[in-house]
């Protein structure tokens, strides 16, 4: 752990926002309203958060069954947040920030990854801040390397014996360790200049207990795959469910150049292939499925307590219904690794330079469009990928028009992409 500069020369979030002149966005309140629901956003809850788990499936999950999963959770208080009553269903409007985070625990995992003799720290290991627009016709899903250096502000210690001072130089997945889930949010909110309202932390056994529950992803890999918790012996296509989806999701040796930044690309294979997994499988309409669902990510969650509540939980799934998946773009926030010294040996340096332009579109919610899918280390299109099926009553959505954000990792949920192998 390393104390360099003090936070006083921290850029501020009000001074990203200031830049370029782009606003604060209008309507994102600590209580905002929102409307909607549609499949891709169980994705990102599956991997670092699985936050409402679709619990709005139609009528079909009642409100005894949901206050039965809600009640296994453990709640936090958000740092600075003031709670108000929760909303109506279906009364929420506007956009709104959402951090989903995945924690490395130990503890309380059957000893996945070793126990906490072994491992008796417990870090961040998966940073999703989702962000839907204003709107609501876009959302934009920014991966944040757990080994990016960033500032980590100050926050109460998570054992509660006082507060962190605050690192200028530390890699964000410290924040779990030193403030829990309202530390790794002031340093998201930080780094990002968004204002978060929701968040929720997913161990490995809430991952692995969701891929089984959704019945396996089906995964597009270049090559063969070995590391802990997986093994892939060629190249194809495979449904992974279980211990071996979260060996996927885990593996940085196995994929691309075994850095954290084409692990978050190859992540984003899975999460888009979730995505229409979901879509094409009805899961949506089998009560069984969703209480699986929702029981296996409440059960081994902590959640704020904004989003705590049936309400809260059941009309942000709405507000995300109407949003097409080609709508829908996951992000890697800008980054370099290799040929770094000092504070950055061996971490991922953050490119301030485009971290800020991605975040000016993000925080004007002007919807952009990518320079390809994938990076072309971590993934890649699929050459074999089949046409999806279309819904002949939805509006076509055509990505053409939109300004192209240049030197920006990512894909959009509907673009079909595989795991680029690294065959070392």
């Amino acid at each position: 752990m390393s104390e360099l500069t003090p936070r006083s020369e921290l850029r501020s979030r009000s001074e990203l926002r200031s830049r370029s002149g782009v606003p604060k966005v209008a309507g994102i309140a600590r209580h905002g309203r929102l409307r909607r629901a549609n499949p891709w956003p169980t994705i990102l809850k599956f991997v670092g958060g699985a936050l409402a788990v679709l619990l709005v499936s139609g009528a079909s999950v009642g409100a005894i069954a949901v206050n039965s999963l809600t009640s296994k959770t453990t709640t936090v208080d958000l740092i600075g947040q003031t709670e108000g009553p929760p909303p109506q269903i279906g009364a929420i409007d506007g956009g709104f920030n959402i951090l989903i985070v995945g924690s490395d625990t130990r503890a309380g995992q059957d000893g996945i990854g070793g126990d906490t003799e072994e491992v008796s720290s417990a870090l961040n290991d998966v940073n999703i801040v989702l962000h839907v627009s204003q709107d609501q016709t876009n959302a934009v899903a920014i991966s944040i390397p757990r080994d990016m250096v960033v500032g980590i502000p100050e926050c109460p210690w998570n054992d509660g014996s006082g507060d962190v001072k605050g690192y200028s130089t530390e890699a964000i997945n410290t924040a779990l360790y030193y403030g829990g889930l309202p530390c790794v949010v002031l340093t998201v909110e930080e780094l990002t200049g968004l204002d978060i309202q929701f968040a929720g932390l997913i161990t490995f056994q809430g991952v692995i207990q969701m891929a089984d529950a959704v019945g396996g992803v089906p995964v597009c890999v270049t090559g063969p795959i070995f590391d802990d918790g997986i093994t892939i012996g060629s190249a194809g296509t495979y449904t992974l469910s279980g211990s071996e989806a979260l060996g996927f999701l885990r593996t940085r040796a196995g994929v691309g150049d075994g850095s954290d930044l084409t692990r978050i690309s190859s992540q984003q294979v899975y999460l888009s292939s979730l995505v229409r997994t979901l879509q094409s499988s009805n899961t949506l309409g089998d009560f069984k499925k969703v209480y699986s669902l929702a029981n296996a990510a409440l059960s081994n969650m902590t959640l704020s307590s904004s989003l705590a509540s049936v309400p809260t939980m059941v009309s942000m799934a709405l507000a995300l219904k109407n949003i097409p998946i080609e709508r829908v773009t996951f992000v890697q926030y800008p980054g370099t690794t290799g040929n770094t010294e000092g504070i950055y040996a061996g971490k991922v340096k953050p490119d301030t330079t485009r971290g800020d332009q991605l975040m000016q579109y993000v925080l004007s919610d002007q919807p952009f469009a990518l320079e390809a899918a994938g990076d072309g280390q971590g993934s890649e299109l699929n050459p074999n990928a089949t046409a999806l099926p279309t819904d002949p009553t939805a509006t076509p959505v055509d990505n053409s028009t939109l300004p192209v954000l240049q030197g920006v990792r990512g894909q959009t949920a509907a673009d079909q992409t595989c795991s680029i192998a690294n065959n070392y």
